[in-house]
């Protein structure tokens, strides 16, 4: 069937990645042998913005890098990806945005990003870029660009009805109130907990902070909880969908896949449990692969996938 091919824009972050790959993460003051290491680039909102380009929308994002070698590769790489780039600004005399990332063999991973142009990121900016968000179907938004910006971006969204997803990573204790006005908001785990001041260790209690958290905002969320699988509340009622087998590897960039999935699917029509199984297999293949956009799937990859794991992203109630 035929589908409507969805416009995605991102307001975030674009770094430049180095990865440490070792067979344990060290604990404080603790030094460990490593095994490997690449860069590749990243940053949030990039990467939900190749996410969403690799599974079939067209795609348009809005931020800041360094007038440095690093940002001129980061837009390029972006550009090969079919995005369009012309709101990405050149920063002087700034650095582009970079992370630290270490990963064990397990596939868990430590992250530290120093934000560099992407704290240059304003208001002024988003609102230059008005009718490029006026046009979207869904607007994606993260926590590594300043709040002024993502709150101008909202608020330009509502004005013009385009839903919002907000991925509130990396996530603070609190979030303003215009950014609780988000259509979906879509944590995982570890930001769900931040969020909330509940503790997130089991599906149950997952459960009872993804219903807080929707409750805070628009009444809809999407918790992804890794092995666990995901979670959607939508009116008051909590749905559980089961994972996608895969081995993991390095979770670095699931999350921003799975997003990215979600807001493709949705946008394209699909019903909500289409909706949930792509973007929970979306995130699974990004799990069994190292990087972060260098292990986004592409369309093709999601699909064959579901077609061959019938059961998965299964959605059940959890009331």
């Amino acid at each position: 069937m035929s589908r409507h091919q969805p416009q995605i824009v991102v307001v975030g972050s674009l770094n430049m990645d180095f990865v440490l790959r070792c067979q344990k993460l060290p604990q404080p003051g603790e030094t460990v042998a490593g095994h490997g290491s690449n860069t590749i680039p990243g940053g949030k909102g990039a990467n939900q913005a190749a996410a969403a380009a690799r599974l079939g929308a067209r795609v348009a994002m809005i931020g800041r890098v360094g007038d440095d070698p690093f940002g001129r590769t980061l837009k390029l790489c972006l550009e090969r990806e079919g995005i369009d780039v012309s709101c990405i600004h050149s920063t002087a005399d700034t650095h582009s945005g970079m992370a630290l990332i270490t990963v064990e063999d397990s596939g868990q991973n430590t992250i530290v990003v120093e934000p560099g142009a992407n704290a240059l990121l304003t208001p002024a900016d988003v609102h230059a870029a008005e009718h490029t968000i006026a046009t979207a179907d869904v607007l994606l938004l993260q926590l590594e660009v300043p709040e002024p910006a993502n709150a101008a971006a909202l608020q330009i969204a509502h004005r013009h009805k385009v839903p919002v997803q907000l991925n509130p990573a990396p996530a603070n204790h609190s979030l303003s109130p215009v950014l609780w006005q988000t259509d979906w908001l879509c944590p995982n785990e570890t930001e769900a907990a931040k969020l909330t001041g509940l503790p997130v260790n089991s599906t149950a209690t997952a459960v009872a902070a993804a219903l807080h958290l929707a409750g805070r905002g628009s009444g809809n969320a999407l918790v992804t909880l890794g092995k666990l699988g995901l979670l959607l509340v939508m009116q008051g009622q909590c749905l559980h969908a089961t994972a996608v087998d895969v081995p993991s590897v390095d979770a670095t960039a699931a999350g921003d896949a799975c997003v990215a999935a979600w807001a493709v699917a949705l946008a394209e029509g699909r019903s909500i449990r289409e909706s949930v199984r792509f973007a929970a297999a979306a995130g699974a293949i990004t799990v069994s692969r190292h990087g972060a956009s260098s292990s986004l799937p592409l369309r093709t990859e999601v699909e064959q996938l579901l077609a061959t794991q019938p059961e998965a992203g299964k959605l059940q109630s959890t009331l």
